[in-house]
Order: structure tokens, then sequence, then C-alpha cells
């Protein structure tokens, strides 16, 4: 290299400012500072997104949650509701039965009443017959207050057999077993039918009624029956033990009365009492129309 070309060099080396060499050196560590900053800053904002969308993911989970929750709840809510209905109807339908079966007794109370009134009116009676007995010699008044005795213990043992038996709300008295039915026979007002049905939904010809079973509840001692009456169906559900069921049968005026006495699985055992002469009483009937 000759002598002018270094001279060149070292004049161009000279030319460069040092001021300038650190200026571009500053620049270029604050470039990189602000890339470095940048890059931290784009780190940070993505952790804080997936932050907020892993608490956003939470919240709708936890929100999913509590709605199916509260939906679980609403339809238990209803489950209890309609099951609070259905024991509100049985609540209220036994609540009737038992104000009827309160009415029935004080009915039966009040005419226990009255008979025990009678009875010692009637003791009265006895008394005063023992007292003509012990005051009067002659035959003739011995056998005339023997007849009085005797006419006050029939009265007795008819009102002895009423009290056995209860009367129903037509006054009819109703029989509980079969040698309450023979009492009942031998009083001659009616004329009384027994019958036992072990057959379900089989029509059994009882007189001129036909009785069908439809069902038994022994534990509650109810049963559901169907009556077959000219030719038209009655039917009578859930009916308990030794409670009548009146029916009419070709414009008798007076009813007919069905009483089951005894239930078990699929069997009843009772009777039908019918008025007496029901020709008879349906002509009376036509008369006074």
């Amino acid at each position: 290299m000759s002598e002018e070309q270094q001279v060149t060099v070292s004049e161009g080396r000279q030319g460069t400012p040092v001021w300038m060499i650190a200026a571009l050196v500053i620049l270029a560590i604050v470039a990189l500072g602000g890339i470095v900053v940048a890059h931290n800053a784009s780190t940070t904002a993505n952790l804080a997104q997936q932050s907020v969308d892993t608490r956003v993911k939470a919240i709708q989970q936890d929100t999913a949650a509590q709605f199916a929750q509260l939906q679980q709840q609403v339809t238990q809510s209803s489950a209890t509701n309609a099951q609070l209905q259905s024991d509100l109807k049985v609540v209220t339908r036994r609540l009737r039965l038992t104000q009827s079966d309160l009415k029935k007794a004080d009915q039966a109370t009040e005419q226990l009443k009255a008979a025990n009134e009678e009875n010692q009116q009637k003791l009265a009676d006895v008394d005063t017959v023992k007292s003509e007995l012990a005051t009067k010699a002659s035959a003739d008044d011995v056998k005339a207050v023997d007849t009085r005795v005797t006419g006050v213990r029939t009265d007795l043992d008819a009102t002895s057999s009423d009290l056995k038996m209860a009367r129903s709300e037509l006054g009819t008295l109703i029989a509980r077993n079969h040698e309450q039915i023979d009492e009942l026979r031998r009083l001659g007002e009616r004329d009384y039918i027994e019958f036992t049905v072990d057959i379900k939904n089989k029509p059994q010809k009882v007189g001129n009624i036909m009785v069908e079973l439809r069902g038994t509840n022994v534990g509650k001692k109810r049963y559901n029956v169907r009556l077959i009456v000219d030719d038209v169906q009655i039917d009578k559900k859930n009916l308990p033990q030794n409670e009548p069921i009146f029916f009419h049968q070709g414009g008798v005026r007076q009813p007919l009365e069905l009483v089951v006495n005894t239930i078990a699985k699929d069997k009843i055992t009772g009777y039908v009492s019918v008025p007496k002469n029901p020709a008879a009483s349906q002509a009376a009937s036509s008369a006074s129309m």
C-alpha cells in the first residue's frame, strides 16, 4: 500500500466521531430492551388472557352445575307437591268417612239410649206386675197377671234383639251374621236371601238381581261390587263391611237392601233384604198416585 492510500484511510478513520458510535450502541441497547419488554408484555398478556379464559370457563361450569341443581330441586318440589296433593285428597276422603261414622255412632247412641229408657219403663211394669201378684190371690187375677208378664217379656226380648243389631239410615235392622239374619226372618217384615260370591268379575244370581264381585281389600275390610238390576248396572266402590246398599227394582216403592257381612280374598258373604210382597207394594204405590 502506498503512503497516499494510508493517509486516506487514516483520514477516513479519523472522520467518524466517537459519540456517534456510542449513540449507535445506545440505540441498539434501547431497541433490544424494547424488544425484551415487548416480549415480556406479550407473554404477560397471554398469561393474563389464559387466566381470564380459565376463570370464565370455571364460572360457566359452576353456573351450569347450579342451574342443573336448581332444575333438579324444581323437579323434586313438583313431585313433592303432587304427593302432598294426593295425601290431601286421601285425608279429605278419610275425614268425610270419619264424619259419617261419627254421625252413625251418634244415631246408634240415641237409639240405645231410647231403648234403655224403654227397658227401664218395662222393668217398672214388671215390678208393678209382681206387686199385683203379691196382693191378688184369685186364679183369674194370677192368670191375667201372667199374661201381662208374658207380654212384657216378649217386648223385652224384641228390644234386646234390636239392641244387638244396628239400624240403617232408613230404619231397617242390619244383621251381621247368620244368627241375626234368622232373627230378622222371625220378625217377618222382609224376606232375606243369603249369598256367597267367591269368583271375581262373574255375575251371580241372587234372588231377582245379579251380584258381581269386582275386588276386595281384606286388610281394610272393603270391597267393590256391581249390581245388575232390571238390566241396569250399579257400581259401588270401596264399601265397608256391614254397610247396607239400597236400590229399587221394578218400580217397587220400598227399597231392596244388600249387606256384606264377611270379606275375604276374592270372596264376599252377605244377604239381600227384599220387602214382603213387592207386587202388592207396587200396586199400593200406583193406587196412591
